[in-house]
């Protein structure tokens, strides 16, 4: 699925298309801070991962009231947070980790550009930081024992796993996109 979907520019464009209707919707919304209108200010983000995503911009506002001017940054389903890979490769190289074998896992990495640190890297995020993430306290009661802490990416994409692959992956893309947004509410831990 992996080796598909990294070259599949409608692919990147789809998650593109899925930002920007959330970013529409915050941005709608006004000012979480004073209800205000917010003006636009989206920055470039320089993501690693596959080479079809060319364009990292960062949708994110600000609020129009000089007395404000707080910055509102909606949630994302291309960018995990401040992590400087593209969300899905965390996601699926870190799946793919826990099951296929390691020449596989070694192909996806080169695949995505990453090194054997990193994946590294992911697996102990995975296993030791995201649990305690307010997401995860909040979302755990949500799929009881369906999900697997232990064998967590691969467990949430079973557990999103609708009709497709790719429906499986953009629920828990929306999922972990919760823990990229600013504003009131749960730190983005």
């Amino acid at each position: 699925m992996w080796q598909d979907l990294s070259r599949d520019a409608s692919f990147w464009a789809f998650l593109r298309k899925v930002d920007e209707g959330i970013a529409s919707d915050a941005r709608s919304g006004g000012c979480l801070f004073c209800g205000a209108p917010l003006h636009s200010a989206s920055y470039k983000r320089k993501p690693r991962g596959p080479e079809v995503l060319t364009d990292g911009t960062r949708f994110s506002f600000c609020c129009s009231m000089d007395s404000c001017r707080k910055r509102v940054t909606p949630p994302s389903v291309r960018f995990l947070g401040r992590k400087v890979f593209v969300m899905a490769s965390v996601v699926l190289v870190a799946a793919m980790r826990q099951g296929p074998t390691p020449a596989r896992v070694r192909r996806i990495a080169r695949l995505v550009g990453v090194s054997r640190r990193s994946v590294s890297r992911w697996t102990v995020w995975w296993t030791e930081s995201f649990p305690k993430t307010a997401l995860w306290q909040e979302g755990r009661s949500r799929f009881g024992e369906q999900v697997d802490p232990k064998s967590l990416p691969s467990s949430l994409l079973v557990y999103f796993k609708a009709g497709s692959s790719i429906d499986a992956f953009l629920g828990v893309l929306k999922f972990l996109s919760l823990l990229t947004r600013s504003g009131p509410g749960p730190p983005s831990s």
